[in-house]
């Protein structure tokens, strides 16, 4: 199923019967990806009196509550209204789908007891100005898709990396990790705060995905990206963003 976007002066072609989906599924079990000291998503059946809503115990059909996380149990875009006082809903703020996206792959340098993805890293990779920005991180192992994050001292953006992916004028952010900041950073969030702008002249528009997963054979390079979110009225929203290669570029 072939399909054209045209976009400022360009026309991009892909192929919609082969989506490359790199979001991770949400699973009730132990073993779903998992940050932030939660304990793991569930679901269950409801239940009202001696009625239990699953086929397999006589009901009609299977009627089940979910209790997730969108933040700490799998992929998920944000907005800016994860760190203001102010309320701002993802669903509110990303009101567009489609955009030009370039995945890069980065080996985060050592930095004392951490590992950085540096400004100059992100200046060597990005070939483009495209309008989101993938990132996979090195080693990118399938453990991504169920790894307990929680006290491991993740890779993750500096401030002047995000600064710079701003300045390029990237709007939405997509990486492999659980935050593009430190997991304990006493709250500075300095890479967040950077790529929004906040809170001087914040970037309402702008989202960050975190916790995807591209695998190894995908290569590095532009494509379309499809951010589909579901509709909650909330900071976050689990997500799932799929990429289209594009055949050619006229």
């Amino acid at each position: 199923m072939i399909t054209e976007i045209h976009y400022k002066k360009n026309t991009y072609p892909i192929n919609l019967s082969q989506p490359i989906d790199i979001s991770i599924p949400l699973e009730a079990k132990e073993e779903n990806v998992n940050a932030w000291y939660i304990d793991p998503p569930r679901i269950e059946p409801v239940t009202n009196g001696n009625w239990t809503g699953t086929v397999a115990k006589g009901a009609s059909t299977n009627f089940n509550n979910i209790y997730f996380n969108p933040h700490g149990h799998g992929t998920h875009t944000e907005c800016v209204g994860h760190i203001t006082k102010e309320f701002y809903s993802i669903n509110q703020t990303l009101r567009q789908f489609f955009f030009i996206a370039e995945l890069i792959t980065i080996d985060p340098v050592k930095r004392e007891e951490d590992f950085v993805i540096t400004i100059d890293q992100i200046k060597e990779a990005v070939q483009t100005n495209p309008e989101a920005l993938i990132i996979r991180t090195l080693p990118n192992k399938e453990d991504k898709l169920n790894k307990q994050y929680s006290h491991t001292n993740w890779p993750y953006l500096s401030e002047e990396a995000a600064l710079y992916i701003r300045e390029l004028g990237v709007d939405h952010l997509l990486i492999d990790l659980p935050s593009v900041d430190k997991e304990k950073d006493n709250g500075k969030l300095l890479a967040h705060k950077a790529f929004w702008n906040y809170p001087k002249a914040t970037r309402l528009e702008a989202t960050i995905t975190e916790m995807v997963f591209v695998k190894n054979e995908i290569k590095d390079g532009d494509y379309i990206l499809n951010l589909q979110i579901a509709s909650f009225e909330n900071d976050a929203s689990p997500s799932k963003p799929v990429l289209y290669k594009i055949l050619r570029t006229r």
